[in-house]
């Protein structure tokens, strides 16, 4: 019986956990391997001269970590609330903070609910997602962390 039970929770455990925010009135998730952690706001020391997403540097515990804006990024009006938050990656030896206007919940989506990239996302943000999971009361997009942060060195 316990070979049963065993199984059971192995194959229940075949989807992918996320870390889900929000920006503006979109859902967005990125794999949860990638978070390293999730901090509130700090100060940020300005960058003269970077483009615009980047807010500027932030010392992490005596890391200098690039904060990132992904309302800037897809064409959005900056903007900080109480709920504002930073997620924190790794890109190799580089960390970058993304700065999301609130941090939802750890989820874990199967195949089943994902699709491609609908044509009717806006392409300032479809540039950077790999698709999109479809769930019975909302659409969550699927950020590809990958291509955000190759914006970041490229631009």
């Amino acid at each position: 019986m316990a070979q049963e039970n065993e199984s059971q929770i192995v194959s229940h455990h075949n989807g992918v956990q996320y870390c889900e925010f929000r920006i503006g009135d979109d859902y967005f998730a990125i794999n949860v391997l990638k978070v390293q952690e999730l901090i509130r706001p700090h100060r940020v020391t300005v960058i003269p001269k970077a483009p615009s997403y980047i807010k500027g540097l932030i010392n992490l515990r005596g890391q200098i970590v690039t904060s990132l804006s992904l309302r800037t990024m897809f064409g959005l009006e900056e903007k900080e609330s109480e709920d504002s938050m930073n997620i924190i990656v790794q890109n190799g030896e580089d960390m970058y903070a993304i700065s999301v206007d609130e941090i939802l919940d750890v989820m874990e989506l199967g195949s089943e609910t994902f699709e491609e990239t609908p044509d009717n996302i806006d392409d300032n943000v479809k540039r950077f997602i790999s698709g999109v999971h479809k769930l019975k009361n909302k659409l969550i997009i699927v950020l590809d962390l990958d291509k955000v942060l190759m914006t970041e060195v490229e631009q």
